[in-house]
């Protein structure tokens, strides 16, 4: 007897992985294969699908309008220092805020399991409400759903978010270049390293807390010292870390970067944390931190600007752009060696945001 050997038609097709939901370049390689390869409409005259930015943006007479959207599925749905309330709110708003646009409106769907708690799902609700309060945005629309116990685990919240520019007013990742100052708003890994310490049982052993925040107040007062000229792109370091983030906008505008380990702030719980886990806090989500690339010559007054903000205060230069080794990170260690600080494949933790 011989034996069939199916075809490629034939084969069945891989399923996915984890890591190509996580943010890393494996995410990246799924989006490029299997959305962008069959999408043929991407594109409004504004930043289209394929730049692969923080948001998108849609161009109407003199006006843009920035609309992103974003799904959240973390486990556990109650962490240290939130919750997926303020985790939905926190992640959309901010995915607008680094276009430089301030956030206007947003939605808020809800995929629930039957029996989930009604307290639960106000507490949720009420966190939610508590981001929007705080950078003054509006819930305008949104869906509820149950579905049969056992069919999704607790609660799946979707959102998204829109903002108002004048048109060609948008920051956007591409527009880094050699000599621009790099400038992170605050202390790293301090969320995923938080979600991993709990799921761990670590947290009644460190004070671990997530940074989950809106960062409006950060992106706008870099903007009021700098302008949109003088902030020449914003990122907010989220699934994949820092290290992702810094090597996406290395890639995107055509630039080396290099930055010292050194002035990286991490938290001492959260070092100590990571260590236990056997995780790089470099490569770990933030929910609540900005990267920000700034003209030299503004790079001290933006720092001051950050450091007058409440969630800005521990900002820090890591680094600068330069025009060697372009779409690579090399980072100075503490011990005085060089490294590359590459893409990570993924998160190392699922449900991580």
């Amino acid at each position: 007897m011989v034996d069939h050997k199916p075809d490629k038609a034939e084969r069945p097709a891989r399923g996915l992985s984890v890591d190509e939901g996580s943010g890393g370049s494996a995410m990246m390689k799924l989006i490029s294969e299997v959305i962008l390869s069959n999408v043929t409409r991407y594109g409004c005259g504004g930043v289209t699908l394929r730049e692969l930015d923080d948001s998108g943006s849609i161009v109407v007479g003199d006006l843009e309008i920035v609309l992103t959207t974003d799904a959240h599925t973390i486990k556990p749905i109650f962490f240290p220092g939130g919750d997926i309330g303020s985790l939905a709110a926190s992640g959309t708003l901010n995915d607008v805020s680094v276009m430089g646009v301030k956030p206007r409106a947003i939605s808020f769907s809800m995929v629930v399991e039957e029996g989930f708690s009604k307290d639960d799902l106000s507490r949720i609700v009420r966190s939610f409400n508590g981001v929007l309060e705080e950078v003054g945005v509006d819930l305008i629309t949104g869906d509820t759903k149950v579905l049969e116990k056992g069919d999704i685990d607790g609660v799946v919240v979707t959102t998204s978010a829109i903002g108002v520019t004048q048109k060609g007013r948008i920051v956007r990742d591409s527009g880094i270049r050699p000599g621009d100052i790099i400038i992170i708003s605050g202390s790293v890994g301090d969320h995923g390293i938080s979600i991993l310490s709990v799921r761990e049982g670590f947290d009644f052993q460190l004070e671990t807390k997530s940074d989950v925040g809106p960062i409006w107040e950060v992106v706008e007062a870099a903007l009021e010292a700098a302008g949109t000229e003088g902030v020449r792109a914003m990122k907010d370091p989220t699934r994949g870390g820092l290290s992702n983030a810094l090597n996406e906008l290395a890639e995107k505008s055509g630039v080396g970067m290099e930055v010292r380990e050194e002035e990286i702030p991490i938290r001492q719980d959260i070092a100590s944390a990571a260590e236990m886990l056997g995780v790089d806090p470099l490569s770990v989500t933030n929910e609540g931190k900005a990267i920000i690339a700034v003209d030299p010559e503004l790079s001290d007054d933006v720092l001051a600007a950050l450091r007058r903000t409440r969630r800005g205060r521990d900002a820090a230069i890591i680094g600068r752009a330069v025009a060697d080794h372009v779409g690579e990170v090399v980072m100075e260690t503490k011990v005085g060696g060089k490294r590359l600080l590459e893409r990570p494949i993924g998160d190392p933790a699922p449900r991580i945001c």
